[in-house]
C-alpha cells in the first residue's frame, strides 16, 4: 500500500473519495434520527433507510449512463448535485417538510449508486490491473474506519447545532470532494458508443457476467449468501438480549468490534487475494461467516457466550472486506472499460436485492422462530455457498476488449 500511495493521481482520488465518504457517513444515520425527532415515529425513521436503498433498483440504468459518458465529469457533477440536495435541508423546519428529507435521501441513494459504478471504471482507467487489489483494499480500510467514527460525529453535530447546520457542513464536504476529483487528470477510456436496443444496452452488464464463468459463479453464490446475511441485522439483537442477557445498546459495541475487524480485513485483503485467488478468497470468507453464525449459538452447549461472540464478530468483520475486495477487483479486471459501469451496477443489484429481502424476512421470522434456528439455517446456506466456490477450478479469462493505458503509469512504482 505504501507503493500505491506514491502514485500522485491515486492520492488525489483517494482524498476525494475519503472526504465524500466522510460526508456520507456523517449524514445518512442522522437523517433517520431527524425523521424520528420530527414525527416521533420509528416507522418514519425506518423509511429513511428504505428511501436510501430504493434507487438501487435503478442500478442498470445508472450503470448505462456511467458507460455512455466520461466518468470523472459525471462524478464531479453528481457530488455537486448531492451538495445542493444536502444544502436544501436548511428548509426542513417541521413535520410538514418531511417530504423534502425523504426526497434528499432518495437523491442521495441514487447518486451513491451512480458514483460507485463510475468510480469503479475510473479506478480501472487510473491504475494497472495488478494494483487494483491494493487500491480496493485501501478504499475498504478507509471506508470501514470512517464508519466507526463519523456516524457518532454526525449525530453529535446534529444534537449541538441541528440538522440544518449538518446539511450545510455535508454540502461543503461534497463541494470539496468535487474539487478534488476534478483535479485528477486521468486519461479515461472512451465511452461506449455502440448501441443496440435500449433493453439490450441496459442489461449488457448482466450479459457480461453470464459470459465469464468465474464472475457468474461468484455473483450467483454471493447473491445467495446475501440472501441470509441480512438476517443478522435482526438476529443479532436477539443474541444480545436473549443470548447475552444485555441491553440492546450493546449491539452498538458489537458493531464497533465488527468495524475493527473490518479494518484488519481491509489491510490484509490484497495479500489474501494474491495468495488464494478470487474464488478461494470469497469461499473462505463465506466459510468464516458461517462459522461465526454457528458460534452465536454456543450457549446451548454450556460454553460462555460473550467471549465467543466477541471473537466471532471480529473474525466475521475481517472476512467481509476479503469478500468485497475480491469481488470488486475480479469484476474490474475481467470487465472491459466500456462495460465497467453496467457490470458494477449488475453486480451490486444482484447482492443488494437478496439482502433487502432477507432483512425484511428476518424482522418477521424472528418473531415466530427461535433465533438460533435462523443462525443455523444461515450457517448451512453460507457453508454451502463456500463449498461451491472453494471447489471452483476454472481459469480466469483475459480481457479482450482493449483497455486504456493507465494514467501516469510511470508514476506508479512496480
Amino acid at each position: 500500500m505504501r507503493t500505491l500511495l506514491r502514485h500522485r493521481l491515486f492520492r488525489r482520488l483517494l482524498g476525494g473519495w475519503t472526504v465524500g465518504n466522510l460526508a456520507d457517513s456523517a449524514l445518512f444515520l442522522t437523517l433517520a434520527v431527524w425523521a424520528k425527532d420530527l414525527t416521533g415515529s420509528s416507522s418514519a425513521a425506518g423509511l429513511v433507510f428504505f428511501a436510501l436503498a430504493l434507487p438501487s433498483l435503478l442500478a442498470p440504468l445508472l450503470g448505462l449512463l456511467v458507460d455512455r459518458v466520461r466518468r470523472k465529469p459525471l462524478i464531479v457533477s453528481a457530488n455537486l448535485v448531492a451538495a445542493g440536495g444536502a444544502a436544501s435541508l436548511v428548509l426542513v423546519d417541521g413535520p410538514g417538510m418531511l417530504w423534502l428529507l425523504y426526497a434528499v435521501t432518495l437523491l442521495y441513494g441514487g447518486l451513491g449508486v451512480l458514483n460507485g459504478a463510475a468510480q469503479s471504471g475510473l479506478l480501472r482507467d487510473l491504475l494497472p490491473d495488478d494494483q487494483l487489489d491494493s487500491a480496493n483494499a485501501m478504499l475498504s480500510t478507509v471506508d470501514n474506519g470512517l464508519r466507526i467514527l463519523t456516524p457518532a460525529i454526525g449525530a453529535g453535530l446534529y444534537v449541538l447545532w441541528g440538522g440544518q447546520a449538518l446539511g450545510l457542513g455535508v454540502a461543503a464536504l461534497l463541494l470539496l470532494t468535487a474539487a478534488l476529483i476534478a483535479s485528477v487528470p486521468v486519461v479515461e477510456s472512451d465511452p461506449d458508443r455502440e448501441t443496440s436496443t435500449f433493453w439490450a444496452d441496459a442489461v449488457a452488464g448482466f450479459a457480461h457476467l453470464r459470459s465469464v464463468p468465474l464472475l457468474l459463479r461468484m455473483v450467483i453464490v454471493v447473491a445467495a449468501a446475501f440472501g441470509v446475511i441480512g438476517l443478522f441485522d435482526t438476529v443479532l439483537f436477539e443474541v444480545v438480549e436473549h443470548g447475552l442477557g444485555m441491553d440492546p445498546a450493546f449491539f452498538g459495541v458489537l458493531m464497533s468490534l465488527q468495524g475493527a475487524g473490518a479494518i484488519l480485513g481491509g489491510l490484509t485483503s490484497a495479500l489474501v487475494l494474491r495468495r488464494w485467488g478470487p474464488a478461494r478468497t470469497v469461499g473462505t470468507s463465506l466459510a468464516v461467516v458461517a462459522l461465526a453464525s454457528l458460534a452465536f449459538t454456543v450457549d446451548v452447549v454450556g460454553v460462555p457466550l460473550l467471549p465467543v461472540v466477541i471473537a466471532a464478530i471480529l473474525v466475521a468483520g475481517a472476512a467481509i472486506p476479503w469478500l468485497m475486495v475480491a469481488m470488486i477487483t475480479t469484476r474490474q479486471r475481467l470487465t472491459p472499460p466500456r462495460l465497467q459501469g453496467r457490470t458494477a451496477a449488475a453486480t451490486n443489484i444482484s447482492m443488494t436485492l437478496p439482502q433487502l429481502v432477507s432483512i425484511a424476512a428476518g424482522a418477521v421470522l424472528v418473531t415466530v422462530v427461535d433465533y438460533r434456528v435462523l443462525l443455523v439455517v444461515a450457517a448451512v446456506v453460507l457453508g454451502t455457498c463456500a463449498i461451491v466456490l472453494l471447489r471452483f477450478r476454472g481459469e480466469e479469462p483475459p480481457v479482450s476488449d482493449g483497455a486504456a493505458e493507465p494514467s501516469e503509469a510511470a508514476d506508479l512504482p512496480r
